[in-house]
């Protein structure tokens, strides 16, 4: 799972990325090892902080904007500064609530904690939509039989709280997607049993993608969702909110099956982004399966936290 994570698309947009066909990606599971990650920038700023004019300094304005932490265009007497290299006033606010969303020092300067952390592969699904901080609980409905649980839990909604309306969903792979990644069906229907599982929803593969609520696909750059990807070692993967539906990973990512360092496990991303198929945001508990960041050579499965956000969004007893 930016700003723009969410918009909502016309019907001729979505009509062509149904159909649009899978590149031929001869490499796709295994990228160049050589390329950089495109968060590694973040590591020649460390140490920055207000006041100072940093070369680079607008590629972190950009990642934290992407994320929805920065927003210059509600700000109109700071406009000039999107795109130049000052560390001023916003940008040390929107470290600070970067800082506090995962549990740093708020200390409004790109210390070395904070760096590595920004540094770390992550859901492309920002953490701030639309102004509602998806860590800290923005988007929790109020509903007494769950008041002591929102007390403890950190599971998020997105605005207005979407979700499907039947527990029978269906899902369908772009044609094409067995020979891109061999492993990937497979993985993704292991994500899909795992939350049927612990939910009532029934998930049901369907071979017609364009009719499938959920539509899985690997893509590579801009794929025409508004949220292109970046290449190894950054944004992983992301989801749209019901009911649109989709599920991009990063083709350029080494993918991989269970814990092999310096690859990203299958199952765990698409654990992780059928919650937010489902309807739940970013969490800010580390150990969740929501949480946004994920090391290369782990797995993760379904946590207690994830399973009770989507008890109280789909009012399940």
């Amino acid at each position: 799972m930016t700003t723009k994570a969410f918009p909502i698309f016309c019907l001729c947009i979505f009509l062509s990325l149904v159909a649009l066909p899978l590149h031929s990606y001869a490499n796709g599971s295994k990228p160049n090892a050589e390329k950089p990650s495109p968060f590694e920038f973040i590591k020649h700023l460390e140490g920055c902080h207000k006041g100072e004019n940093v070369k680079g300094l607008q590629q972190l304005k950009a990642y934290l904007e992407k994320f929805g932490y920065l927003n210059y265009n509600n700000q109109s007497r700071n406009q000039s500064h999107v795109s130049d290299d000052d560390f001023d006033d916003l940008l040390e606010a929107a470290i600070k609530t970067y800082q506090l969303n995962y549990h740093l020092k708020p200390t409004g300067t790109l210390d070395a904690k904070t760096a590595s952390q920004m540094m770390k592969p992550r859901c492309g699904v920002a953490d701030i939509i639309n102004g509602t901080n998806q860590m800290r609980g923005g988007n929790k409905r109020p509903d007494h039989a769950h008041d002591a649980l929102h007390t403890v839990s950190h599971f998020t909604f997105f605005r207005n709280s979407p979700k499907w309306p039947s527990f029978q969903l269906t899902y369908a792979f772009l044609p094409g997607t067995e020979s891109t990644n061999p492993n990937a069906i497979s993985a993704v229907t292991r994500a899909f049993d795992k939350w049927a599982s612990q939910t009532p929803f029934t998930f049901s593969r369907s071979q017609d993608l364009q009719s499938a609520n959920l539509k899985i696909r690997f893509q590579r750059g801009n794929h025409g969702d508004g949220d292109p990807f970046d290449g190894p070692g950054g944004t992983l993967a992301h989801a749209f909110r019901p009911t649109i539906g989709w599920f991009h990973y990063d083709v350029d990512e080494r993918w991989t099956v269970g814990r092999v360092p310096g690859a990203i496990d299958l199952e765990t991303v698409a654990l992780h982004e059928i919650g937010h198929l489902l309807g739940l945001g970013h969490s800010s508990i580390p150990q969740a399966l929501m949480y946004p960041e994920i090391n290369p050579g782990t797995t993760k499965g379904l946590h207690g936290d994830d399973i009770q956000g989507i008890k109280v969004l789909y009012n399940i007893a």
